[in-house]
């Protein structure tokens, strides 16, 4: 399952590395692209790449619905007992697939990619991702190490009850242990990104520089306590504390009922938060009648 966004210059070398791997399986495999709705020679690439693999299927989304949903659909467009996601800009190892499903083999229903050696950015990748991993492990009671990495094995049966939106994909693990499964995590290698750009930015970026405002504040305040010997409370620091703590808070009631009214939207209508534009597999494949899934 490879969730694909303007990554035209990587995907000749994704797919090539990829067909390898699976060359290697003695199992049968499929592998599903889910176009978000991208805007450069994605598509194109991707349909060149389904007309000459029977085992590939192109599901072109109608708009960039995010990597969350771009997963739900091929997940639920797919026929294998196991689920694989992986990126599709050449930083995840299709190499790793095999050791996934060795480790799936001991009797776990779910085995993360662990990316131990990252080929990130320091400081605004790695060490936001690992504050994030630690507070997830340690409030949700599942300690992995690296929530974000796509790169997972899931047995089918896992998924079935699962429903993602917004950005939810990297908790499956989570709900997964809610239900009784065992989850467990392998290192896997991670290759520093050739071509294209990373499609984490702004957001990101706006959140970085609210906590860089919240560290300049408190460092004024410090400097006009010790430098000039006024008081704490005669800074506005203690007001501004008090207006983002309070802000804070009617901003996570908000994000939570937004989430639950997503949810009773979707599920009441029976709809995915997806739409399908079109499917492009080779003629071969196309000959055989798929459904898909309804979960």
């Amino acid at each position: 399952m490879v969730p694909v966004y303007n990554e035209e210059e990587a995907l000749p070398g994704f797919y090539r590395a990829l067909a390898e791997a699976l060359d290697r399986l003695t199992q049968s495999a499929e592998i599903i692209f889910a176009d978000d709705g991208s805007t450069d020679g994605s598509a194109d690439r991707l349909d060149t790449i389904a007309e000459a693999d029977p085992r590939v299927r192109v599901l072109h989304l109608t708009r960039n619905y995010g990597q969350t949903a771009a997963l739900m659909a091929a997940i639920q467009n797919s026929s294998g007992d196991v689920v694989i996601p992986m990126d599709g800009d050449g930083q995840n190892d299709p190499a790793d697939i095999p050791r996934l499903l060795d480790k799936l083999a001991e009797g776990f229903d779910v085995v993360s990619g662990w990316r131990a050696a990252r080929e990130d950015n320091a400081l605004t990748r790695r060490l936001p991702s690992v504050i994030a991993n630690w507070l997830i492990s340690h409030l949700l009671h599942v300690p992995l190490h690296d929530y974000g990495c796509t790169l997972k094995a899931y047995r089918r049966e896992v998924l079935e009850d699962v429903r993602l939106y917004g950005e939810m994909h990297r908790f499956i693990p989570v709900y997964a242990t809610w239900e009784g499964a065992r989850v467990t995590e392998i290192v896997v290698t991670h290759h520093p990104r050739r071509s294209g750009k990373s499609k984490y930015g702004m957001g990101r970026i706006a959140r970085v520089l609210l906590d860089l405002l919240i560290v300049y504040t408190f460092a004024g305040a410090v400097v006009l306590k010790y430098a000039y010997g006024a008081s704490l409370i005669q800074t506005p620091l203690p007001l501004l504390a008090a207006v983002i703590g309070l802000s804070g808070i009617l901003f996570l009631l908000l994000g939570i009922l937004a989430e639950v009214q997503t949810r009773i939207y979707y599920e009441a209508r029976g709809r995915p938060p997806y739409k399908i534009r079109r499917v492009v597999q080779h003629p071969a494949s196309a000959q055989r009648r798929f459904a898909p899934r309804r979960w």
